[in-house]
């Protein structure tokens, strides 16, 4: 069934929480994990789940994101196969894209062109690890117009956060609210809520339709969640479906690092002993494209001076110089000099720490050089001076302006 399906991958939000990170790139274009970008997580359950055809839909600040997909991604598929970048092309509409189904409709003359029975909507900015094929498979089998996949989650984190659903004894929806306040309880769990993961299973042949009667809808916020789904429930057979995580962990893991805590936080996870996320499981892999950098190298073992690091993620290219880096997550070709300590941090590419730094509870953005004595995260008024930070006291430091476009 999945060689009748294609996908849609909406990767084109400005990630306006996730601001400064988000200043140069699009928010799916957020490395995560050292080596990944937050994108390659939906992007490998879409290859996991045999799903080969996918549309990738870029817009704002898109040119990392474009290079990445190509270089990574369009290797990785078969004759018949793609994982193709689509930009804004304006055939039906002189306007950006103004809501999720808006930008589907834009590219409804591509995902015609395919020859599909079913299409899939799903967003590039969730972590999670989700097998698309069980999702079509009941999809198909509950005669389904469309289907919607939920988690539970408690009432009080789904509050005007994301859309909440209702269903009847056969998981068919009757109800749905788009980040309601007061989100109504789920039919089986009291306290708990089906929320919505942003994830859709369209039949082709009402898409299609759909789309074309939201666009001319000018009271529509041309919206999935908004518009589309609490218009058709009443008229067509959709159906929710549960979250089957293939994390293989007791909890389920599913996260939308929109926010700058949320993303500290789950980069952090990736660094405990025994991660919720877990990176390593040979079953579920995630892939991406990965720069060519030797290995990560420790050196001086010098009293007082050694190079170590500890219950963290360090990625190629590395050097750790004489400096010490515990729970913290290092990209491509960071080096720590001698006698600095770096604590529940998150370095992205090529970010230079000298002597005697000591950085605490941060995010240090591409191509960033910290002076020799610099300290960050131990006095955070001071810090405010100088850096964004959130209410949560964790610095994000980013570089100054640059019209340069240097690799990530």
């Amino acid at each position: 069934m999945m060689r009748s399906a294609i996908g849609v991958l909406l990767a084109g939000g400005q990630g306006e929480r996730l601001w400064p990170l988000t200043r140069d790139r699009a928010k799916p274009a957020v490395p995560f994990g050292g080596v990944y970008r937050i994108v390659d997580v939906t992007l490998s359950n879409c290859l996991n789940s045999d799903l080969r055809r996918v549309f990738v839909l870029t817009q704002y600040k898109a040119l990392s994101l474009n290079r990445h997909v190509r270089r990574g991604w369009s290797v990785l598929m078969g004759h018949g196969d793609f994982i193709e970048v689509l930009t804004p092309q304006m055939r039906v509409s002189h306007h950006w894209y103004q809501g999720t189904a808006d930008a589907v409709y834009q590219n409804i003359y591509s995902i015609g062109s395919e020859q599909s029975s079913y299409v899939f909507i799903l967003s590039g900015d969730h972590i999670y690890k989700m097998n698309y094929q069980k999702m079509l498979e009941q999809h198909v089998g509950s005669g389904a117009h469309v289907t919607v996949a939920t988690i539970e989650m408690d009432a009080e984190a789904a509050a005007g956060k994301f859309g909440v659903l209702e269903t009847d004894s056969d998981w068919r929806i009757v109800g749905f609210e788009e980040k309601p306040a007061v989100p109504k309880a789920s039919r089986i769990h009291p306290g708990k809520v089906n929320a919505s993961m942003g994830v859709y299973i369209f039949n082709t042949q009402l898409l299609l339709p759909i789309l074309i009667l939201d666009a001319e809808n000018p009271e529509s916020a041309h919206d999935f969640g908004k518009d589309i789904i609490p218009r058709i429930i009443g008229e067509y057979r959709v159906f929710a479906y549960n979250f089957r995580d293939e994390n293989k962990k007791e909890t389920s893991y599913w996260r939308d690092v929109g926010t700058i805590e949320a993303y500290h936080e789950a980069n952090m996870d990736l660094v405990s002993v025994t991660p919720v996320f877990n990176l390593y499981d040979k079953t579920w892999p995630l892939h991406t494209w990965q720069q060519q950098y030797p290995p990560a190298k420790f050196v001086f073992a010098d009293p007082g001076r050694t190079g170590v690091a500890v219950d963290s993620i360090v990625s190629g290219g590395s050097i750790l110089s004489g400096g010490r880096v515990e729970r913290s997550v290092l990209g491509y070709d960071v080096r720590v000099n001698s006698y600095s300590e770096v604590e529940d941090c998150i370095f992205f590419n090529h970010v230079n720490v000298g002597r005697h730094c000591k950085i605490r509870r941060a995010i240090i953005d591409r191509h960033v050089s910290l002076p020799e004595g610099t300290v960050i995260g131990h006095d955070i008024e001071a810090d405010r001076a100088r850096y964004s930070v959130t209410e949560n006291g964790i610095v994000v430091v980013v570089r100054a302006e640059s019209m340069l476009e240097e690799p990530e």
